[in-house]
């Protein structure tokens, strides 16, 4: 997850910028549901290939992909959330469950939606703050790691998503708001804090999935504009490439991670999630060292 900013570089052919694209969209697709964060890969995996870090414009952009995604693969979900929303304003009935999801999403989006601002307001330069720097990933990924491993030990894993209550979206909320520093993971700090908060890792999935529906399409419709505009980026065709890329991995990514919570922990991204920060860390070394 991820706001603000803009990136200066050369221009680049169509074709290079369409290629580009699809490499971020796949990026983006594999691992803005899973607990590893989007913006760490987002900003370390074009680093790595040297094509330096596409700005926060650009990968807030791609991101609407995953939200189409979202859209698509839980449509049912959200057409009777809708409902329930309305039947709570004509008859008060806010005790449904579908009612209750619809005011934790709402809720849980406030504290991602402050932060931004405050971001945008205050940190012009956000692209070149020190919290988006290669060594600040890497630690930012451990500490993140350790903690979803705490919860792993220490969550009981018994609610479902039909007891979510309105509370249970202001403390997810407030653990996405970690997301605005790269290498926390939007989905890895909800999923932490809702095993925290007992629920059911498939339920806290599906939770996490539903909760970043608003703040992710605000950060791309903020973005929007700035990605356009930028020439480097190549235009509109190469973020196109990039959205419908991104859409198509995010689908499979959230059909698998369902399927997979059902039976397993989550153990082997606290290891990825380990592995990952050492490796960034290791290579900061060697480059300083070279």
């Amino acid at each position: 997850m991820l706001l603000l900013g803009s990136s200066a570089a050369a221009p680049l052919s169509l074709v290079e910028a369409c290629w580009r694209s699809l490499v971020l969209g796949v990026v983006q697709g594999l691992t803005e549901f899973l607990p590893i964060s989007s913006t760490a890969h987002l900003k370390v995996v074009p680093v790595l290939l040297g094509w330096g870090d596409p700005g926060v414009s650009v990968t807030a952009v791609i991101q609407l992909g995953s939200i189409a995604a979202v859209l698509a693969f839980f449509r049912r979900d959200l057409l009777e959330v809708g409902r329930g929303i309305a039947r709570a304003f004509r008859f008060g009935q806010w005790g449904d469950p579908s009612a209750r999801l619809g005011l934790a999403m709402a809720l849980g989006t406030v504290p991602i939606v402050l932060g931004g601002l405050a971001l945008k307001l205050w940190v012009p330069d956000y692209d070149n703050a020190p919290v988006r720097s290669m060594g600040s990933i890497a630690i930012v990924s451990i500490v993140m790691a350790l903690l979803l491993a705490l919860a792993e030990l220490v969550g009981r894993r018994r609610r479902t998503l039909e007891a979510v209550r309105p509370i249970d979206g202001v403390l997810v909320g407030l653990a996405q708001a970690l997301a605005l520093v790269p290498g926390v993971s939007r989905s890895g700090s909800t999923l932490t804090a809702s095993l925290f908060d007992g629920w059911e890792r498939a339920a806290a999935a599906r939770f996490s999935f539903l909760l970043g529906l608003p703040a992710i399409t605000l950060a791309g419709l903020v973005e929007l504009k700035g990605a356009l505009a930028a020439p480097a980026n190549g235009g509109p065709i190469p973020l196109l490439v990039g959205i419908v890329s991104a859409a198509v991995v995010s689908w499979l990514a959230i059909a698998w991670l369902l399927r997979f919570l059902q039976r397993h922990s989550t153990w082997i991204f606290v290891a990825y999630r380990l592995a990952f920060g050492v490796a960034i860390l290791l290579w900061l070394r060697a480059t300083v060292e070279g």
